[in-house]
């Protein structure tokens, strides 16, 4: 068995094993150590004997042993289980019997890798570290960060929750609500930077989409009765749809209106609208939360045939829901987009220039790309190309930067 396939194995089963080994150690650094060292021992063992039939048992079993002999060998380790009154030799093995165990786990690991004492920065590199199952280098070539600074993160996660004295548990009652927004925040936005990569060469890097929404598909598994879990799901299912359309044969930006919507994916498209109906269900007549309403704008947009067929009083309509429980300047400048096709540009543009004063935006790329696509489909192309250009000068990716310029070279044609 080559070294790969038995990284792959570990990177599927590593958060089961890390969240188990929470439970009994009470110690993120512990347990992430202990089940590297699971992950050595089956790269000297697998290729020889061949993956056990359950590689996930194998590896907590193993891991079990492991903190044994470093307990013995190892002060730093026997006086942190001390100070938890713990001793590995006096537990049963940590592998959880039953599926529901493993759930909790889960679970908790989940929230404690999201947990708000932690910068936004720590908790996306812890989560993607224990839950993605990524090294830190792949943490760090993601987002484009020097592997040290991720490395820093990390480690400096896990002393915050050590010190912070962060239960290793699953929130319930008015802390609940906050604790789930940390962790839905957390995926969003590696999905995000996935979907439309913040700076550098690539629009889109398809691997954090692809954890985020294995890590969104996860979460609704276990939380079925949290409607905003399966409105973030549905959300990430139907924008995912759409990736391999994002981008031409060279790479270069392929922006929605000149998609070919039949390189969307259809089985997410399924699988989002499917998740969204479990949101609203899960609603139960209560107000949608701003993840499902965001999933009802990107389900309008699959249901359309072609992109002139799209409903965009529906989507006006939901943006203004969106505005009423959870109001920014960027869902108000979306909003304005939605309003140009569906009123035409001019009563957009109004929109827009009365936001161009709100230092949120201040630097935000979008606000003159969207202000000269809005002019320039009213005929104003010397203003509009001025407005690609100072978009372009602000954007760190580079598709971005040379799609912008390419608008700037043709101001007048349509190009949303």
């Amino acid at each position: 068995m080559t070294t790969a396939a038995v990284e792959a194995v570990f990177r599927i089963e590593s958060p089961r094993i890390v969240a188990g080994l929470t439970r009994v150690v009470r110690d993120l650094g512990i347990a992430e150590e202990l089940a590297q060292d699971a992950l050595v021992a089956a790269l000297e063992q697998w290729p020889e004997s061949g993956v056990p039939e359950k590689p996930g048992a194998w590896l907590m079993a193993t891991a079990r042993h492991r903190a044994i002999d470093l307990v013995r060998r190892r002060e730093t380790y026997a006086r942190k289980l001390a100070e938890v009154g713990r001793s590995l030799e006096d537990v049963p093995s940590p592998e959880p019997a039953e599926p529901d165990a493993i759930d909790d786990d889960l679970l908790r690991l989940i929230f404690t890798a999201c947990h708000p004492v932690l910068s936004t920065e720590a908790r996306i590199a812890l989560t993607l570290r224990l839950l993605g199952g990524l090294t830190t280098e792949e943490i760090a070539r993601a987002f484009l960060a020097p592997e040290p600074t991720v490395a820093q993160r990390i480690v400096r996660a896990k002393r915050t929750l050590g010190r912070e004295g962060v239960a290793f548990e699953v929130p319930y009652g008015p802390d609940r609500a906050a604790r789930l927004g940390s962790v839905l925040e957390v995926i969003y936005l590696v999905f995000n930077e996935g979907y439309t990569a913040t700076a550098g060469g690539d629009w889109l890097r398809p691997a954090l989409c692809e954890d985020a929404l294995r890590l969104a598909r996860v979460l609704a598994g276990l939380m079925e009765r949290e409607p905003e879990v399966h409105g973030l799901a549905a959300l990430l299912e139907l924008q995912a749809s759409r990736t391999a359309a994002r981008t031409g044969p060279d790479g270069a930006v392929v922006l929605l209106a000149d998609q070919n919507r039949a390189r969307w994916d259809r089985l997410l498209i399924r699988r989002g609208v499917a998740a969204l109906e479990r949101a609203v269900a899960a609603a139960d007549g209560g107000g949608l939360g701003p993840y499902t309403v965001q999933a009802a704008i990107a389900a309008c947009h699959a249901r359309a045939a072609a992109y002139g067929d799209t409903d965009w009083d529906t989507i006006v309509a939901l943006y203004d829901r969106l505005a009423a429980i959870a109001p920014s300047p960027v869902v108000a400048l979306n909003r304005a987009v939605a309003v140009s096709m569906a009123r035409g540009p001019e009563a957009a543009l109004a929109l827009v220039d009365a936001l161009a004063a709100d230092p949120a935006l201040d630097g935000y790329h979008l606000l003159p790309s969207v202000r000269g696509d809005l002019l320039a489909r009213t005929g104003r192309t010397g203003e509009a190309r001025a407005e690609f250009v100072r978009a372009a000068g602000l954007t760190r990716n580079a598709r971005e930067r040379a799609m912008l310029l390419d608008r700037a070279g043709h101001p007048a044609r349509d190009g949303r």
